[in-house]
């Protein structure tokens, strides 16, 4: 996992606004899926840092239970 800074490959992904974001511009997320990793990023900060991760922890993530 790594906390860096957009590149212009990151910019160049489509991104993805979680459907748990809602229309009020609350706490949302965002998600691009590259080819060997998923971007996150906080959606009222695009140009701020990334959080990026394997696309195997993602799916370990997405997939766990609480």
């Amino acid at each position: 996992m790594s906390n860096a800074k957009p590149s212009t490959a990151a910019s160049d992904l489509a991104w993805f606004k979680s459907s748990y974001s809602g229309t009020e511009g609350g706490q949302c997320v965002e998600v691009a899926a590259g080819t060997i990793a998923v971007h996150i990023r906080d959606s009222k900060a695009v140009a701020g840092s990334l959080l990026t991760v394997s696309r195997e922890a993602w799916a370990g993530f997405i997939g766990s239970e609480l």
